[in-house]
């Protein structure tokens, strides 16, 4: 299911800690205008635990921890695509959901089973999960697009194609006022 060739952190010189490729902006118009818009539930209420996450992969590894043979980030330095921040400091990094965890359940998947939630929460395929600042990670939050964007102009066409994509592959759908938001940045993209 998880491939220990994706890397999320490296030990390289210096490591971006990049998602994989994005979908293209035609193909992210596209899938936009194939979402589903609704009103997000959040009933049942939303709780962090329904989604298992950090599943160990190939040997004692979680998904936070693709860098070395023994899973552990020794050394390096790492480049957040958010706000081009480096650090030598794995401890300043989070590991981000670019659809939030809430933003997910409000948008279908509260309908999931336990074993889907734990693969979107540990999907290292789409561009789900990126290595950022974690202070811009902790700002960020649950928020959806319409609220909030990485800081760094550049990034945010990216970003908006990420997530696009994963609402699209998960079937989630998207309020009125994200769809807006997308549409706006994919446009100027």
């Amino acid at each position: 299911m998880l491939s220990v060739h994706t890397v999320i952190l490296s030990v390289a010189s210096v490591a971006f800690a990049a998602l994989p490729t994005p979908i293209s902006v035609s193909t992210a118009k596209t899938y936009l205008s194939q979402l589903t818009v609704e009103t997000p539930s959040n009933e049942p209420a939303y709780s962090r635990p329904l989604f298992p996450t950090w599943d160990t992969i190939p040997g004692t590894c979680d998904t936070r921890e693709i860098t070395d043979s023994s899973c552990k980030a020794t050394s390096g330095k790492w480049v957040s695509p958010y706000d081009n921040v480096a650090t030598t400091l794995a401890s300043d990094l989070d590991i981000d959901h670019v659809v939030p965890l809430k933003e997910a359940w409000i948008s279908g998947a509260r309908l999931w089973t336990t074993a889907q939630r734990e693969a979107f929460a540990n999907d290292l395929i789409r561009p789900q999960l990126v290595a950022v600042t974690d202070n811009l990670n902790q700002s960020k939050g649950d928020k959806d697009v319409s609220r909030w964007v990485p800081p760094l102009t550049s990034y945010v066409c990216t970003y908006v194609r990420a997530w696009v994509q994963v609402k699209h592959y998960y079937n989630l759908s998207v309020d009125s006022d994200e769809k807006a938001a997308l549409q706006s940045y994919l446009g100027n993209c």
